[in-house]
């Protein structure tokens, strides 16, 4: 049996899978493929490629302009976006820069493990155990400050009594 006759005998439509649609797709797998492989990468190329969906919906371009649409709007979003993404959502933030620090600068938390510079150790806070560092070596069960975040890892200092 061919690929033609194939597809006859199982009606696929083929219509349905326009240059719009399967850029459309890609930007979908690709966004899909940033939750599993985080970075802060692949979501540029996924805006990238609905851009390209985007532009094909009004004018009909050849395989080439698609390809140059898709590197540059992936890469112009890359370089426009990332670095305030990156600030917003995943940069150091020290003693309540935005709200959603509000709830742990200043608080205090006990450490699980030692925590010295250059080494991560474990803290908990709030009857969880978080990812900790800090600029000065933390023995276990000691009382700290945290001071700042990094994405979801606690900045802390000990208290000084």
């Amino acid at each position: 049996m061919t690929l033609q006759s194939y597809i006859r005998y199982m009606e696929i439509d083929l219509s349905l899978f326009t240059a719009e649609v399967v850029w459309f797709l890609i930007g979908v797998g690709l966004l899909l493929l940033e939750l599993i492989i985080p970075g802060l990468i692949l979501v540029f190329f996924g805006i990238g490629a609905w851009l390209t969906a985007l532009i094909l919906l009004g004018f009909d371009l050849s395989l080439n302009m698609q390809l140059l649409i898709f590197s540059l709007s992936s890469v112009g979003s890359l370089l426009l976006l990332r670095q305030s993404i990156r600030k917003r959502y995943m940069d150091v933030s020290i003693k309540g820069d935005s709200d959603t620090d509000s709830g742990f600068i200043g608080s205090q938390a006990i450490s699980l493990t030692n925590i010295k510079p250059g080494t991560d150790g474990k803290v908990e806070f709030n009857g969880s155990q978080w990812a900790a560092c800090a600029n000065t070596s933390i023995a276990p069960r000691m009382a700290v400050r945290i001071i700042g975040m990094k994405s979801i890892k606690l900045i802390v200092e000990p208290i000084k009594l």
